[in-house]
């Protein structure tokens, strides 16, 4: 089982890239995280998934092991297969993704492309306690407290749930450690 390729990067574009590995070119399958993070250099190593089916052999590749496990967790979700996960992390980061899962966000997660209702549900049924199980549960609970928190007190001051939403996972983006209060005062100063 291949894990990871150290090589040059011959080629790279947003769905995929060509790592050169002792005269051999692979060509993997990336998302836009990992198209983001690889920025411009020459020689990179990469983590890789490799699918067997039965007409083909295809690479996945990743720049850090916490989108290889995501990957790895959304294919066992009946109704997501490779291509969906990619579009899935190519659409949110991890931690995004594992917020919608903990948070049981269906609608959120319906947004991405290839995701129905049904797969939506049925992801965050099947994930939600692997999640946790693997103990990546804590920064994403504490993201959850500290949004609902000052969700709760900009819907109080009477601001609309839609935009104060969209305004704190705009903040969090920026600054994901940000206290209760530090982000209510940054939403007050964008709403």
């Amino acid at each position: 089982m291949l894990n990871h390729l150290s090589g040059r990067l011959t080629e790279k574009n947003h769905a995929t890239i060509v790592v050169e590995c002792n005269g051999v070119g692979y060509l993997l399958n990336i998302s836009l995280n990992t198209y983001a993070k690889l920025g411009n250099e020459e020689n990179v190593r990469i983590l890789v998934h490799l699918q067997i089916s039965e007409d083909a052999h295809t690479l996945y590749g990743f720049a850090d092991e916490e989108e290889r496990r995501l990957f790895r967790l959304l294919i066992t979700v009946s109704g997501i297969g490779c291509n969906t996960a990619r579009m899935m992390l190519s659409s949110m980061n991890v931690e995004e993704i594992e917020h919608c899962i903990v948070a049981e966000d269906v609608h959120r997660l319906k947004s991405i492309k290839g995701i129905g209702e049904k797969t939506a549900q049925r992801a965050i049924l099947e994930l939600k306690n692997k999640l946790k199980k693997e103990g990546s549960l804590p920064s994403v609970l504490s993201h959850l407290k500290v949004k609902d928190e000052a969700m709760a007190a900009l819907l109080t001051l009477g601001f609309a749930r839609n935009t104060v939403d969209k305004t704190l996972d705009s903040l969090l983006k920026k600054n994901p450690v940000s206290s209760v209060e530090d982000l209510i005062k940054e939403a007050l100063k964008s709403l």
